[in-house]
């Protein structure tokens, strides 16, 4: 069977009429007429529009519509079917270039959370790991600290030749209370009894002068003095009181520190020229006066405070 373009050509030229002439009584344009004569199906509309342009053409010519119709499928056929085919692929392509984006983009936002969820580990580690090193740190400084004072009041210098001179009137103490024991250190300062809680002064005589005993040097307030003198012209006098379990250490006028262990209601004395620095193992434990004044508070209770300088 002869194509549809081969078949209106024939019937068009029998009948004497020209392309335009055609065109003009079908109103159809006049290259989609050549294009449908010569078979080129690429250049007419969809296969819709193109079957509408074969009946009108074929009623032009006044020649049977489905006859021609059956023509233009025979003829056109394989070419729309490709065209169709052509038309899934690319649906078909379209669709998988859609998922591969999506899938894309869903990899991207995985690996940002892996990523972001990854260093709030790390930061949240590293953290933690700061804080048990700094927990773990202040107790072993303190610890040592503690320890060492202990053993370093054991080594007591001999009393001096005055400490020694004893007038042999001295009365003894009265029954019941506590004698002052005290034994001389360096820097001018004694250390008084060790046991229970000692005033500040005693109530013996004041031009009394105790009798020396080994007592004073072997307790954890070596170097403290705990006599109720108080400053002559000049001289500073600083008093540590402990409310609690409290290690000092007291360094006088630029002097070798003195390290001591003061217990609740325990009390030691310096005296000094210039300035005292003391370092407290628990600073809300102890108070201080200097030459009878109080001093603010160093800090809170169980908090370690280094190189506090007290002066006039």
């Amino acid at each position: 069977m002869e194509s549809i373009g081969e078949f209106f050509k024939q019937v068009r030229e029998t009948k004497g009429l020209t392309i335009d002439e055609v065109a003009a009584k079908t109103r159809i344009r006049t290259d989609f007429v050549k294009a449908l004569e010569d078979g080129n199906f690429a250049k007419l509309p969809d296969q819709v529009f193109a079957r509408g342009f074969v009946r009108s053409y074929a009623r032009s010519l006044g020649l049977d519509e489905e006859d021609a119709i059956h023509r233009f499928v025979q003829s056109a056929g394989a070419f729309y079917d490709k065209q169709i085919e052509r038309e899934r692929l690319k649906v078909r392509q379209a669709e998988e270039e859609r998922k591969r984006q999506s899938n894309r983009k869903a990899v991207a936002v995985a690996i940002g959370i892996a990523i972001f969820t990854l260093i709030f580990l790390l930061s949240r580690e590293q953290s933690s790991l700061l804080v048990r090193r700094s927990s773990s740190d202040l107790p072993a400084s303190s610890s040592k600290r503690t320890i060492q004072p202990a053993q370093e009041t054991q080594a007591v210098p001999p009393p001096s030749p005055q400490a020694e001179a004893v007038p042999p009137s001295a009365p003894k103490a009265k029954s019941g209370e506590s004698p002052l024991v005290p034994a001389k250190t360096g820097a001018g300062n004694t250390v008084g009894p060790v046991a229970g809680a000692v005033p500040l002064t005693s109530s013996m005589p004041e031009s009394t002068t105790p009798a020396p005993s080994s007592l004073g040097s072997d307790g954890p307030l070596g170097g403290i003095s705990l006599e109720g003198t108080g400053a002559t012209d000049g001289q500073l006098v600083l008093d540590l009181e402990a409310t609690e379990l409290s290690w000092v250490v007291v360094q006088i006028d630029g002097g070798s520190p003195q390290e001591a262990l003061l217990r609740p209601g325990e009390k030691g004395r310096w005296k000094g020229q210039d300035q005292f620095v003391l370092t407290l193992g628990n600073a809300g434990g102890v108070k201080a006066e200097l030459n009878g004044k109080p001093q603010k508070p160093f800090g809170p209770s169980g908090k370690v405070a280094r190189d506090i300088v007290v002066k006039r």
